[in-house]
């Protein structure tokens, strides 16, 4: 079954959903199954990939609210290669809906359920608030990754998320943990990024990725051509920080399958 990643901070300008689109393109780069939810009512991802958001028939709305199956609602035709479940204002009508709908947290877990078999990886790039559409991709994912700056805030927030994400746990989702922590828009000549690190690595250990995502103009240009940065300039080092970040997501859970092969027996 392929795994379920939700990508998630409640802080926003982090590299969420940069980091959604271009994981996404580096995975199916790789040869992997990969389908990518949007679940945020911009419709930033959707557009990123070189899908109109105001053009597209079937959205998350339909997914949840509707119940449409997952078949008639995922795009196959993405400039990242990769599968889509699209996103658009709509989508905010479907957080109000699903407050009183019947199973509300399980939607999309249960959507997912009958072509999860078809892909390696599922990313859901989730809105920057702990919305129902947040709950629904945290019940449905197998771990969370966390995008982040280098900054004292950024710090604070993460803790708060740690908070968010172990009380989802406890209430819909029990097999739920961290992924890993990614961080972004990292400048390595700002000291207070490299205390902020330090900091990150001694408190979390080997959850932050030694990958780091630095500034880069390419992955800031990237999306108004509708594009990942690797289809847009697969020389720039944004695109190669998101490809070396699709080579440790896979060398870990290669890591995981072995540890709970082993563990079988």
């Amino acid at each position: 079954m392929g795994r379920i990643i939700a990508i998630a901070n409640q802080k926003g300008g982090v590299g969420k959903t940069t980091t959604a689109v271009n994981l996404a393109a580096s995975m199916a780069a790789t040869r992997r199954r990969v389908l990518l939810i949007d679940l945020d009512p911009q419709g930033n991802a959707t557009m990123g990939s070189g899908v109109d958001k105001y053009e597209v028939e079937n959205t998350a709305y339909e997914l949840l609210v509707d119940q449409k199956p997952a078949s008639e609602v995922i795009v196959t035709e993405t400039n990242g290669k990769y599968d889509l479940v699209a996103a658009n204002g709509d989508v905010t009508a479907a957080d109000v809906k699903l407050m009183e709908a019947f199973a509300r947290e399980q939607r999309l877990a249960n959507a997912l359920k009958p072509v999860q078999d078809n892909y390696d990886f599922i990313f859901i790039d989730c809105p920057p608030s702990l919305s129902m559409l947040t709950v629904n991709a945290m019940a449905a994912a197998d771990s969370v990754l966390v995008p982040m700056q280098c900054e004292y805030y950024a710090l604070e927030g993460l803790t708060a998320l740690m908070d968010t994400i172990e009380r989802l746990a406890e209430a819909v989702n029990p097999r739920l943990q961290i992924e890993g922590i990614l961080r972004t828009m990292y400048d390595p000549r700002n000291r207070l990024a490299n205390d902020v690190s330090e900091q990150l690595k001694a408190h979390f250990g080997a959850k932050v990725y030694r990958t780091v995502i630095p500034r880069n103009v390419r992955l800031a240009e990237a999306p108004s051509f509708g594009a990942p940065a690797m289809y847009y300039d697969k020389s720039s080092t944004g695109a190669k920080a998101y490809l070396s970040l699709a080579g440790e997501l896979i060398r870990r859970a290669e890591q995981l399958k072995k540890a709970e092969s082993a563990a079988e027996a």
